[in-house]
C-alpha cells in the first residue's frame, strides 16, 4: 500500500481532500500551495511516483463565482489561489499592448490587437468586472463563434494562465522535481493546451539521453554525452483519450499525457 501527498492551489479542494484524509487514515497528506513551492516545502522527501494534472477542473469552470467560464455570468476573477492579480484588475489597468501580447502569447489569437482596442475602449467608460462583460466585448470584435469554438475561449484561456502563472508554475516544478523524484521514480503529466504540452515535451527531451550508435568507438562519447541525463521517456508519443471516454467526458478531448522514469541508481 502506498501514501499519497496531494498538492493544490485552490483552498476550495480542502473539504474533498479532508474526506480522502477520513477514508484512508496515515496514508493521506494534503498541502495547499502552487507548484513552484511546493518542492522545497517537501524538505528531503522522496516518491515513487509524481502525477501532474494541469488541467483546470471542473468545479472550478462550473462555478460562476470563481470566473474561470464564460457559460455562467460571474465576476472576472479567474485565481486559483483566490489571492493576487484578478483576471479584473489585469483587464482594467494594463496598457493596450500589453493585454494584446498576453491574449496572443497565451491564447495564440490571431486577433488579439483588436480584441485589446475594444477592451480599451470599453473601461473608458466603465470598469470590465464580469465574465458576460468581457466576452460580450470579445464577441464584438470577432463575432460569436470560431468554427465550433465560441470565440472568447482563446481569450479567457490566455487570461487563466496569466493570472495564475501556469507556464511559469509548470516550468519550475519540472526544473527542480529530480529533487523529490526516487530512484526508477515515475513522472506522469497530463496537459490540456499546446503551451503546457510543448513545456513537457521538451523537458523531458533534454534530459533524456541521446541514443547513439553502439560501437567500441562510441561508448566512451556516448558516457559523456549522457552524463547529466537521468529521465528515461516511457511515452513514445503523447498518450490521448479515446472515443469512448470523450463522449462520456468532453472535457477530456484535448489531453495529452507524457510519462518519463528517473533512471539514476
Amino acid at each position: 500500500m502506498g501514501n499519497v501527498v496531494a498538492i493544490d492551489r485552490d483552498p476550495n479542494v480542502k473539504i474533498y481532500a479532508d474526506q480522502l484524509i477520513n477514508d484512508y487514515p496515515g496514508r493521506m497528506q494534503f498541502m495547499q500551495s502552487d507548484f513552484a513551492s511546493s518542492v522545497g516545502k517537501l524538505g528531503s522527501a522522496r516518491f515513487d511516483g509524481i502525477v501532474m494534472d494541469l488541467g483546470v477542473s471542473s468545479m472550478q469552470l462550473d462555478s460562476r463565482a470563481r470566473g474561470f467560464s464564460f457559460t455562467y455570468d460571474g465576476p472576472l476573477d479567474m485565481r486559483m489561489s483566490h489571492s493576487g492579480y484578478s483576471a479584473a484588475d489585469f483587464i482594467n489597468n494594463a496598457g493596450e499592448q500589453e493585454i494584446a501580447d498576453v491574449i496572443y502569447q497565451y491564447g495564440d489569437e490571431t486577433y488579439s490587437r483588436k480584441i485589446a482596442r475594444k477592451i480599451i475602449e470599453q473601461r473608458q467608460q466603465e470598469p470590465i468586472t464580469s465574465t458576460s462583460m468581457l466576452a460580450s466585448i470579445i464577441h464584438s470584435s470577432r463575432g460569436p463563434r470560431q468554427g465550433k469554438i465560441d470565440s472568447a475561449t482563446k481569450t479567457f484561456q490566455a487570461l487563466r494562465i496569466y493570472v495564475n502563472d501556469e507556464l511559469g508554475q509548470l516550468e519550475q516544478f519540472l526544473n527542480n522535481c529530480k529533487n523529490i523524484l526516487a530512484s526508477q521514480g515515475k513522472l506522469i503529466i497530463v496537459s490540456f493546451h499546446s503551451l503546457e504540452d510543448r513545456i513537457v515535451k521538451n523537458f523531458f527531451k533534454a534530459n533524456a539521453p541521446k541514443l547513439v550508435a553502439q560501437s567500441k568507438y562510441s561508448a566512451k562519447s556516448e558516457r559523456m554525452e549522457n552524463s547529466n541525463k537521468w529521465l528515461k521517456v516511457l511515452t513514445k508519443k503523447p498518450l490521448t483519450p479515446p472515443l469512448s471516454e470523450i463522449l462520456n467526458n468532453p472535457r477530456a478531448r484535448s489531453a495529452k499525457l507524457r510519462a518519463g522514469q528517473d533512471f539514476r541508481l
